[in-house]
This record gives structure tokens, C-alpha cells and sequence, in this order.
């Protein structure tokens, strides 16, 4: 395995998703400035999320199509098949 391949300063931080409150603790490299109290009683960096699994439609099941500007309505009609 070739040396200094790999980032060396992994550490425990925590992510959490701004969203709904939810938050996770995993190694990363991420930096932060923010601190916060984990549930062990220990302070690690605090890397803030707009979106996680936990709140991203894809993975809660609540997958909603969004049209903006009558895109869909476009595609189907150039793409319908003519009888």
C-alpha cells in the first residue's frame, strides 16, 4: 500500500442534520469550527447538514415529484407516443 496515501487526521465528529435535529457520530477529516457535547459526555466538531438520509425523500419513502415549470407536462407531450 503506497505511504501518505490516506489523510492521517481522522477524528470523531458530529453530523447532524439541520433539518429535524437528527445527528450521527462517525470518523471524518471534515473541519469545523463548532463544537457540541455528544451523548458519551465528550466534545467533538460539529459539521452541520441541510440534508441526510433521515430527511431526504429518497430514503424516507416520501419521494415527490416536484414540477417547476410544467417541465414534466413538456417532456411527456414532445415524447408521447402518436397513434
Amino acid at each position: 500500500m503506497k505511504k501518505e496515501l490516506h489523510p492521517a487526521n481522522y477524528r470523531f465528529v458530529v453530523f447532524k442534520d439541520m433539518s429535524n435535529g437528527y445527528s450521527f457520530l462517525t470518523r471524518s477529516t471534515a473541519p469545523s469550527k463548532e463544537t457540541v457535547k455528544w451523548e458519551d459526555g465528550n466534545e467533538y466538531p460539529l459539521i452541520k447538514l441541510e440534508i441526510s438520509s433521515m430527511s431526504h425523500p429518497f430514503f424516507t419513502g416520501q419521494n415527490i415529484l416536484v414540477d417547476t415549470a410544467g417541465r414534466i407536462d413538456k417532456f411527456k407531450k414532445k415524447y408521447a407516443k402518436k397513434a
